[in-house]
């Protein structure tokens, strides 16, 4: 029984263990733009059924109440919470932020798709919208030399002024995508994440139509991390880890009376 005791005490250890990392995470990417905070869930490991309920106790009888055992504690997923993060004026024209749900779309190196909530686009030397890393927004838009002002409609029409007292001429319409579950989408780092079988294939469509969000233009999106919540749960994972650490050393000091009774 001690060993057993010790066994499951290490199992929290080591839930805990995860969860302060996904806690730390959170917490370092507290001013990341677009950034959506993550949840460790936990999942009890495997019982021992030691007796169970409903067996017979006699030939007449049979047990109430079964004697289970439980083996301890482990991490089963962590979930993006994709809440709304606060929308914060930058007075760059080339800052977007999503007001509402979606995600731009950018593409990767080797031609593959990866959607972002970060917004903090800019002007590459051939004149293309991409991101800080020179990743193409999609659909491609291409920006004319001698541009006075850029302009970025709700619904994602983009707009460009070459002179003074010109029409704005029409560059292209932005374009976001929605997944049936945004939570299943696999983070790649750099803001980015990736289509996988549990979001399901992405659903593209205008800003605006169909749940998808607005576009506000010289405004970019924060982070969903709420520092105080996230403290809370550090405390709270800091007792837990405690906890098991007292019954690591409970059960080593039970072995200890054990063996010099002996």
């Amino acid at each position: 029984m001690p060993n057993s005791a010790l066994q499951v005490a290490r199992t929290g250890l080591e839930a805990q263990d995860t969860r302060m990392r996904v806690i730390a995470n959170n917490l370092a990417n507290v001013g990341t733009t677009g950034f959506k905070r993550e949840r460790a869930n936990f999942a009890t490991l495997a019982y021992q059924n030691m007796r169970v309920a409903g067996q017979q106790s006699s030939s007449e009888t049979a047990y109430a109440t079964g004697l289970n055992l439980g083996t301890g504690v482990a991490i089963q997923s962590t979930s993006r919470i994709v809440s709304q993060g606060t929308l914060t004026n930058t007075g760059n024209a080339l800052d977007l932020a999503l007001d509402g749900e979606g995600y731009f779309q950018v593409e990767m190196p080797g031609g593959q798709l990866a959607y972002t909530r970060a917004g903090n686009f800019t002007v590459s030397a051939e004149g293309e919208l991409v991101t800080a890393q020179g990743y193409r927004v999609q659909p491609a838009i291409s920006v004319p030399e001698g541009v006075l002002a850029i302009s970025v409609a709700a619904d994602g029409t983009v707009s460009a002024t070459t002179s003074d007292g010109a029409e704005p001429s029409e560059l292209g319409q932005l374009q976001l995508a929605s997944f049936t579950n945004p939570a299943g989408l696999q983070a790649t780092g750099e803001n980015f994440l990736l289509e996988s079988a549990a979001s399901g294939a992405p659903l593209v469509g205008t800003p605006g139509e169909s749940g998808r969000g607005n576009i506000r233009q010289g405004m970019l999106e924060g982070s969903n991390v709420n520092v105080v919540e996230e403290l809370v749960d550090m405390i709270e994972c800091q007792r837990a880890y405690e906890i098991n650490s007292k019954m690591i050393s409970a059960v080593d000091e039970m072995l200890r009376n054990a063996n010099q009774t002996m």
